[in-house]
C-alpha cells in the first residue's frame, strides 16, 4: 500500500467538505486507523495515535484564525510528525562511525552513501571494510570509495575485524572513518561478540543501525536487540521510496526512543538524506518540500557549474544542459513529490521519463551548430533524417522535440517579457500547498 498516497487521498475529501463536525471527525480517524495498520505500523501504536488526534481534533482549543476542518488538518500533521519520531543531526566535525545491521539491510551501499554526504560537504573520508564473513562485501565497498572518490582500508583474508579496525586506526589520517560490520541472516551471539570487539577497538562517536525499510515494525525489535551492543546514536532506514511498510518501520524505531539518523530515498549515491520528521511527513501529505527541493537544486549547480539561465537566449544547447542536470536530481516521481505533485499517474510520470530518454538521445544526436541554432535543423529535411538515425527513432520524433522546444522558447521569452504572466505562473508555483497547516 502507498502510505502516502491513501493519507492525501483521506485528508482532501476533509479538505473540500464545506462543513466538518464531530462525525466527519470520527470517520477520518477511523479511516487513518485501517491505512496505517495496512501499510504495517504496530495497532497499539495506531490507536495511542488516534486518541491523541481525536482528543486534539474535538477537545483542544483551535487558533480563532482556523476553520475546524484546518484545524483537524493541523493536528493530523502535527502528531503524525510526532509519531514518525525524532531526527538525529549529524555532526559535521572529525568522528568515527559504525555502521550495523543484518543481511540485506543495504549497509554497505548506505556505508558509501554517508561517505558521499560527509565528502560533498567538504570533509576528508574513510571507508572500512570490516565485514570479513564476505570478502564480496569487501570488494563491493572498495568499488564504490573509488567510484565516490574516497579513501579505502581493509587487510583482505583476516578473519579478526577488529584488527581491521585496529590497521585502519593506525593508517587512516581523513577527518570521518566509516566502518562497514559484518551482519548475519538474523541477530545471534557470535554476531554481538564480533560486533562488541569492533566497537571497543574503533570506540565510535557514532554507531548507527541499517534497517529495510521492507521489515515494518519489525524495526523496533531489531533496534532494541542492536542497542545491547553499543547505545545507538541514531537509525538509517533504506529502500524508504519502495516500501510500504515505511511507515511502519519508522514509527517502530520511534517508539524504542532511538533517533532516525538518514534515510535511503533511491539508489543513487546521493538519494540519501538526514531525517526530518516535518519534511517526511509533508511530503506523505502533499505538501511541497521546498527545503529538499532546494538542497537538491544548489547540490546539482554545484556540480554541474551550472548559470543562471536568466536574461540569456534559451537554445538546444543550454536546455541540453538543464536536462542532464534535471536527471541527476533522481527519479521524475520523486522531484514532482518535493513539489507537492505525488499523485500523477504512473503512467503519465513513465512517459515523462521515456521522453526525456528521447530527447537526450536526439541531441546527442545533434551537432554543436545545431545545438546552438535550432533553425537549421528546421530548414532541412536531411538533418532531420540523419538526428532520427543516429538517436534510433523516427523523423517524426526529432520534429516533435522541435515543435516542443519552440513552445517552451516562447514561453520563456513570454515570461521574461511580460511581467503579469510572470506573476500569475509565480502564484500558481507558490498555490501547491495544504491550506490550513502553516506552512
Amino acid at each position: 500500500m502507498d502510505l502516502g498516497k491513501k493519507l492525501r487521498e483521506e485528508l482532501a475529501k476533509i479538505a473540500n467538505l464545506p462543513v466538518v463536525d464531530e462525525s466527519v471527525v470520527k470517520r477520518l480517524i477511523k479511516e487513518l486507523q485501517r491505512i496505517l495498520i495496512s501499510s504495517d505500523v504496530n495497532v497499539k501504536l495506531v490507536f495511542e495515535l488516534s486518541k491523541k488526534i481525536e482528543n486534539r481534533a474535538l477537545h483542544a482549543e483551535k487558533m480563532d484564525a482556523l476553520t475546524l476542518r484546518d484545524h483537524v488538518l493541523k493536528v493530523v500533521y502535527e502528531e503524525l510528525v510526532t509519531f514518525m519520531g525524532e531526527g538525529s543531526s549529524p555532526r559535521m566535525d572529525r568522528h568515527k562511525i559504525l555502521l550495523l545491521g543484518l543481511y540485506g539491510s543495504g549497509k554497505t551501499t548506505s556505508a558509501a552513501k554517508l561517505a558521499y554526504f560527509y565528502k560533498s560537504r567538504g570533509l576528508s573520508v574513510a571507508l572500512v571494510g570490516a565485514d570479513v564473513e564476505r570478502p564480496a562485501a569487501q570488494e563491493q565497498l572498495r568499488q564504490l570509495a573509488e567510484k565516490i572518490g574516497v579513501r579505502y582500508y581493509t587487510t583482505m583474508g583476516e578473519k579478526d575485524a577488529s584488527k581491521v579496525v585496529e590497521r585502519a586506526l593506525g593508517e587512516a589520517k581523513e577527518d570521518i572513518m566509516i566502518v562497514d560490520s559484518a551482519g548475519r541472516s538474523a541477530f545471534d551471539a557470535q554476531l554481538a561478540t564480533e560486533l562488541r570487539a569492533i566497537s571497543e577497538t574503533l570506540k565510535p562517536d557514532e554507531t548507527y543501525l541499517v534497517m529495510n525499510a521492507d521489515i515494518g515494525q519489525v524495526a523496533g525489535r531489531q533496534a532494541e536487540q542492536f542497542s545491547t551492543i553499543a547505545p545507538l546514536t541514531g537509525v538509517i532506514v533504506t529502500k524508504m521510496d519502495g516500501s510500504g511498510k515505511g511507515g511502519g518501520a519508522l514509527s517502530a524505531v520511534a517508539a524504542t526512543k532511538a533517533k532516525i539518523a538518514f534515510i535511503g530515498v533511491g539508489e543513487k549515491t546521493d538519494d540519501f538524506e538526514v531525517y526530518e520528521a516535518r519534511r517526511f511527513v509533508g511530503r506523505l501529505l502533499g505538501m511541497p518540500d521546498i527545503k529538499g527541493l532546494v538542497e537538491k537544486i544548489e547540490n546539482v549547480q554545484k556540480e554541474e557549474a551550472l548559470e543562471e539561465m536568466e536574461g540569456e537566449e534559451l537554445t538546444i544547447e543550454n536546455f541540453y544542459k538543464q536536462l542532464k542536470a534535471a536527471k541527476k536530481m533522481g527519479p521524475l516521481g520523486n522531484v514532482l513529490g518535493m513539489m507537492g505533485m505525488g499523485d500523477l499517474p504512473k503512467e503519465a510520470l513513465q512517459t515523462g521519463e521515456v521522453k526525456m530518454k528521447k530527447y537526450e538521445a536526439i541531441i546527442n544526436s545533434m551537432t554543436k551548430a545545431e545545438r546552438k541554432d535550432a533553425s537549421l535543423i528546421r530548414k532541412s529535411n536531411s538533418r532531420v533524417e540523419r538526428i532520427a538515425k543516429g538517436a534510433g527513432c523516427t523523423p517524426q520524433d526529432v520534429k516533435g522535440f522541435l515543435n516542443e522546444f519552440e513552445k517552451m522558447e516562447k514561453m520563456m521569452n513570454m515570461f521574461k517579457k511580460n511581467r503579469g504572466f510572470r506573476k500569475q505562473m509565480e502564484k500558481m508555483m507558490k498555490g501547491g500547498g495544504m491550506k490550513g497547516l502553516g506552512m
